[in-house]
């Protein structure tokens, strides 16, 4: 089969189209044919392996200290069982499905085989593979930190990026859960962001959302472009302000709001159930 392989961290040049061997699923594992997977910003830092300097050491560890431990990238997926293990009874061959590969990546190859749960789930018959192979990403990241943000009907949400692949589904689920939603993003993407049912929409080239004296209940920041400091005042006062970036001093603010603060800072990452979950 084929694949796209990076043996040693860099540039995009690393990554290099090679035959494989296909795999052979184990008694507890289904091999799927894939038809969809994604690129996503957690992609291009593993490819680089450019961390941030206080996660360098265990991100590093964990992925391979002096070159990538797992050399086929792709973390989401979508496609159609070709064959199951003998114990696995979620799945049958023909099944079309979506999910996560987990850490251990891989989903940029023809095949791959993967466990039969947590991390696979039947894919709805009203969408393309493509559709639902972003679901597992940013659709469930957003579900998360929109439930840590105690999300409900009638509350203020702001969006900072909201054009992005969390932002697009953060849009979608607030206003799922009856919130009123006001997105950020560029000129370019304001149309789209408008689309996916956003109440108002802010370009951030023109208009910065701290200094117009509305306040929201929560604020998402999937991209991690801008800091609790500058937007606390924005919050509401048992707002929560979240994020998909960890930095030191985000960890910190969180540690810090957690015990002494009424508006909340709230950052890290979903665990893996969070698909199989929802």
């Amino acid at each position: 089969m084929k694949a796209i392989i990076a043996k040693e961290y860099g540039s995009p040049d690393v990554f290099l189209l090679k035959e494989i061997t296909k795999p052979f699923p184990k008694d507890n594992e289904v091999l799927i044919k894939i038809y969809a997977t994604t690129v996503t910003a957690g992609d291009t830092v593993r490819r680089s392996g450019k961390y941030p300097l206080f996660f360098w050491l265990p991100t590093r560890m964990m992925f391979g200290i002096w070159k990538p431990r797992r050399i086929i990238p792709g973390g989401t997926l979508a496609g159609e069982v070709e064959a199951v293990g003998k114990d696995v009874k979620l799945f049958k061959k023909g099944d079309r499905i979506y999910g996560e590969a987990g850490l251990g990546m891989g989903a940029c190859a023809e095949y791959i085989c993967l466990p039969e749960k947590p991390l696979l789930a039947l894919k709805p018959n009203n969408m393309s593979f493509e559709e639902a192979a972003g679901v597992p990403d940013g659709a469930t990241t957003s579900l998360y930190f929109l439930r840590k943000g105690r999300i409900k009907e009638g509350q203020e949400v702001l969006v900072n990026g909201a054009s992005g692949g969390n932002g697009t589904y953060a849009i979608q689920l607030a206003k799922y859960f009856g919130a009123k939603v006001t997105g950020v993003c560029s000129s370019k993407n304001l149309e789209l962001v408008k689309s996916l049912g956003a109440d108002k929409v802010i370009d951030y080239t023109k208009e910065d959302f701290t200094k117009n004296n509305q306040t929201y209940d929560i604020i998402y920041d999937p991209v991690g472009k801008i800091s609790f400091s500058k937007c606390k005042n924005s919050l509401k006062k048992n707002g929560f302000f979240l994020t998909t970036v960890p930095t030191l001093r985000i960890i910190l603010q969180g540690l810090r709001t957690a015990i002494f603060g009424k508006k909340r800072v709230i950052s890290g990452m979903p665990p893996a159930s969070t698909f199989s979950e929802d």
